[in-house]
């Protein structure tokens, strides 16, 4: 229960926690935030970290003048297509081990059935759009790498999703960051691009229950 309590603080006051890692770890939060990212995409084990929200606040920091902006897209848009990458070939070499049976310590098959619906839906371009949507990102690689998708079409489509999620939430915090109003209420600006990411795979799996009901 702290523990969860730890991660909520941490998802809604990123802003305050991103400065104190600036403040006290200078050049080195780069890599701090190119590592939680890589773990967020690349790890089917950690789709609890913060994305959509540490993009955008990260954002807002570069507008302060805490970082450099295009230096962090850099980063991050690297941070999210290796992720990417990883988590495709863990899924094609260990994936159909892993969710062989049907309860594992480690690992939510009902995630990974959700992130097949997308597929059945979209095809290979739910790599790009599951960029967009919060564990359906994490687990759309790994799912790619079990049913084997052309590395080429997943390479495309996992460039083209890692540069738009990236590009659009961290330069929306860079041109919103010094906004009087977004910068005074941050913490609801969080939770609104929290709620507004999961809105799409909240509906999926309405639309899903309504069909199986």
């Amino acid at each position: 229960m702290e523990l969860f309590a730890t991660l909520v603080d941490i998802v809604l006051h990123l802003d305050r926690h991103l400065q104190w890692l600036v403040a006290n770890y200078g050049v080195w939060i780069y890599a701090i935030l190119f590592i939680i990212v890589f773990c967020e995409t690349g790890l089917v084990v950690m789709p609890f970290l913060p994305g959509d929200s540490l993009l955008f606040v990260a954002g807002t920091l570069a507008a302060a003048g805490d970082m450099y902006v295009h230096g962090l897209f850099a980063v991050l848009a690297a941070a999210s297509f290796t992720g990417d990458n990883t988590n495709y070939w863990i899924g094609r070499y260990i994936g159909p081990r892993v969710f062989k049976r049907e309860k594992s310590r480690l690992f939510n098959p009902e995630h990974l059935h959700r992130t097949q619906r997308f597929y059945d839906k979209y095809g290979a371009k739910t790599v790009f759009f599951a960029r967009f949507i919060p564990i359906i990102r994490t687990f759309a690689p790994f799912v790619a790498g079990i049913g084997r998708m052309r590395y080429p079409r997943f390479l495309f489509y996992s460039f083209s999703g890692s540069v738009a999620w990236v590009g659009s939430l961290t330069y929306a915090g860079y041109t919103f960051g010094n906004v009087p109003g977004v910068k005074q209420n941050l913490t609801w600006v969080i939770i609104g691009i929290i709620l507004l990411s999961i809105t799409p795979g909240v509906v999926e799996y309405l639309r899903h229950r309504a069909r199986s009901s």
